[in-house]
């Protein structure tokens, strides 16, 4: 909710909210799904909606596993999207191959087709862009190592890159805000090796000189520990202003 807050006041547009907070299952892909499906469609409704009417889309998700819902309606309503997912991990296990049984972890393999979430598909693997991918398990990295998928990191020139991997496509944006160096946002999973803020500007700049569909950003805590003080949402925000700016008429998911 604090993304959703955050975003709400900035933009001055009342959030759609779905679903309401529930504690982690843990208990792995099949009963999260099972538990999670019914407000995953009610969200997958509700993007059809926003991106029928051309709308950007703009939203704050609980975690990477609402993507089975948004990237179906995304490919639906723009057939030559490209996906630049911002995220330590790639998220394109399948049950078969997952090795942590996590949800998360087949986020894009579901709307890529590689396994039937219930959700719908249509996304190809030439349309995904991986920004600041560092934690892959084998299957991942074959995957991606086959189908050419593009892996973007700090090291180099990072917007020149990115540039080069859109290639002039319209883009949607998922931000899992694991993908940053730990310590500069909260989140449940760190991975060393992140982007810094400077560099996630770097990156909104070159995406907003492209025709730019939404963004959805997930996995971002309201705080650094249970119970403690509330984190601003502000840096983070401010990084993505680029992005933000381009917002003339949008729905705001929390």
């Amino acid at each position: 909710m604090a993304i959703g807050d955050a975003l709400a006041r900035r933009t001055g547009i009342a959030p759609s909210v779905i679903g309401t907070p529930e504690p982690a299952l843990n208990t792995g892909w099949r009963p999260e799904l099972d538990a999670a499906l019914a407000a995953l469609q009610l969200v997958q409704q509700r993007f059809d909606s926003v991106l029928a009417s051309g709308a950007i889309s703009i939203a704050a998700t609980s975690r990477c596993a609402v993507s089975l819902a948004t990237l179906p309606a995304v490919v639906k309503h723009h057939p030559s999207i490209c996906i630049v997912w911002f995220d330590a991990h790639a998220d394109l296990n399948t049950p078969d191959a997952t090795i942590t049984g996590y949800l998360g972890g087949l986020a894009i393999a579901g709307p890529a087709g590689l396994w039937n979430s219930g959700l719908g598909a249509g996304l190809r693997m030439d349309q995904i862009v991986l920004v600041g991918a560092r934690d892959l398990d084998p299957f991942e990295e074959e995957l991606i190592n086959s189908n050419g998928i593009p892996i973007i990191t700090p090291k180099g020139d990072l917007a020149a890159n990115l540039r080069k991997a859109i290639a002039g496509r319209p883009i949607y944006v998922h931000l899992d805000c694991d993908v940053l160096n730990p310590g500069i946002v909260p989140t449940d999973i760190v991975v060393d090796g992140g982007l810094s803020l400077d560099d996630l500007r770097s990156c909104a700049e070159v995406i907003a000189a492209h025709e730019f569909v939404g963004i959805e950003i997930a996995e971002f805590q309201n705080a650094w520990e249970r119970g403690g003080d509330a984190v601003s949402a502000d840096p983070l925000l401010d990084a993505l202003a680029p992005l933000l700016g381009k917002i003339p008429n949008t729905s705001t998911l929390s």
